[in-house]
């Protein structure tokens, strides 16, 4: 009994002075490749697990890295960094997404297109807005504000007809249309939630 009494208390103060870190900052987010983001005074930045900043709080926004990299924003203007903090795009996009399926979702000139791992330009800047990849779809709006699904090579598979295109889950993704919410399936047939 004394041997459990003594590995609780040993796990509790290892826990506490791990985590003490924390309250250096207004927000901690949950880690990613081995980065957690941070902020502090409406500045973001990157810590490593053991809470040392490794990339300094100059960004005015920031996400959680995905696929290697984590979209920041300063100056009004999205670019990305790696896991070790290093620049590897730089800051010209009016807006960014995270990585997804190997893509992310950008926007140049009031369009969003979609670039891969290079930065190369993948699907055309063409439309009003998108959402990231999800079981290769992705949502996307056209200038009526209707929105469609398409396909890696930027095919539109699902017509614009949608008030509202959430991500693919488990071959389900949650649409508006008509007012209504309903579940659709890859195949853009109603479905019963969890059918």
């Amino acid at each position: 009994m004394k041997k459990y009494l003594i590995l609780i208390m040993l796990f509790i103060a290892l826990d506490s002075t791990a985590q003490s870190w924390v309250k250096l900052y207004d927000y901690v987010d949950e880690f990613a490749f081995g980065l957690a983001k941070v902020s502090k005074e409406n500045k973001y930045g990157y810590v490593n697990t053991k809470g040392e900043l490794v990339v300094p709080l100059i960004y005015d926004e920031a996400m959680t890295l995905r696929e290697g990299k984590a979209t920041v924003r300063k100056d009004n203007k999205w670019g990305y960094i790696d896991s070790t903090g290093k620049e590897v795009e730089e800051f010209k996009y009016e807006d960014a997404g995270c990585f997804r399926e190997g893509l992310a979702v950008v926007r140049m000139h009031g369009k969003y297109g979609f670039v891969d791992h290079n930065f190369a330009v993948v699907i055309p800047y063409q439309f009003e807005n998108a959402r990231g990849f999800a079981e290769s779809l992705a949502p996307v709006s056209n200038s009526k504000g209707l929105w469609g699904y398409i396909n890696k090579k930027g095919n539109l598979v699902f017509e614009y007809q949608y008030n509202f295109a959430d991500f693919f889950v488990d071959g389900q993704a949650r649409v508006m249309k008509n007012g209504n919410l309903i579940m659709i399936d890859k195949k853009g047939k109603e479905v019963k939630e969890n059918e």
